[in-house]
């Protein structure tokens, strides 16, 4: 055979003659650093979502009162009738009405003493049968338990609210009525030094609804 002859090509040649390089994966002491960072890092973020995820709940319960009460208005308005927005324990055959709750029925006062006490598992009407003539309910918006609603007017605990024909509160109170929606403890708030961004849910005399914080900066078209 020719010693000058070549068996194998250049690019087989250099295959052959190169060290194969190991294949190089995480050392146990990398794996442990980017644990230890994951850890620092999930550490510091639940709370924070906890806190967002509070917020959230908060600001959707607000809404849904908010929405309540301006439907109730609407509705006295519109039928020319007397039109009640009201807190209650639950939507049962046994519900009673509260100060302190988020689940709430709107019906038409149909006379001084009905109630929609113990009738709340009735469905909306669109006409005006027996009392009580619920219009709408809504369920808490928030099924966890972690926000709070309580409605007050002048330092006394409300459970309703009453609409006239002409869209004002009846019997007209002294000063506005409040629904403060919190978390479900109510020094979480900003302003009670917490982290939380609590709103309340106003009603003046003449009907008008808004809803406001003292959490924000003074100045700021939403505070209180």
């Amino acid at each position: 055979m020719d010693p000058n002859r070549r068996v194998l090509g250049h690019q087989e040649e250099r295959a052959m003659l190169m060290r194969a390089s190991p294949r190089r994966g995480f050392t146990v002491i990398e794996a442990m650093v980017v644990v230890t960072i994951l850890g620092v890092m999930i550490a510091w973020g639940v709370p924070a979502f906890a806190t967002w995820m509070d917020n959230i709940r908060i600001r959707g319960t607000a809404e849904s009162i908010l929405s309540g009460l301006q439907y109730s208005r609407a509705e006295a308005t519109a039928r020319n009738a007397s039109v009640r927005f009201q807190l209650v324990t639950d939507l049962s055959a046994t519900c009673q009405r509260t100060s302190i709750g988020s689940n709430w029925v709107v019906d038409l006062v149909d006379a001084a003493d009905d109630s929609v006490e113990g009738n709340c598992q009735l469905n909306p009407i669109n006409d005006t049968p027996a009392a009580p003539s619920i219009l709408q309910k809504k369920p808490a918006r928030d099924g966890t338990g972690s926000t709070r609603v309580e409605g007050s007017a002048a330092n006394r605990a409300i459970t309703e609210v009453v609409f006239n024909g002409l869209g004002r509160l009846t019997p007209v109170p002294s000063g506005e009525i409040e629904f403060a929606v919190t978390g479900a403890n109510t020094n979480q708030c900003r302003e009670s030094g917490g982290d939380l961004t609590c709103l309340r849910v106003l009603v003046s005399p003449a009907g008008q609804v808004r809803m406001c914080s003292d959490s924000v900066p003074i100045g700021d078209p939403q505070r209180c």
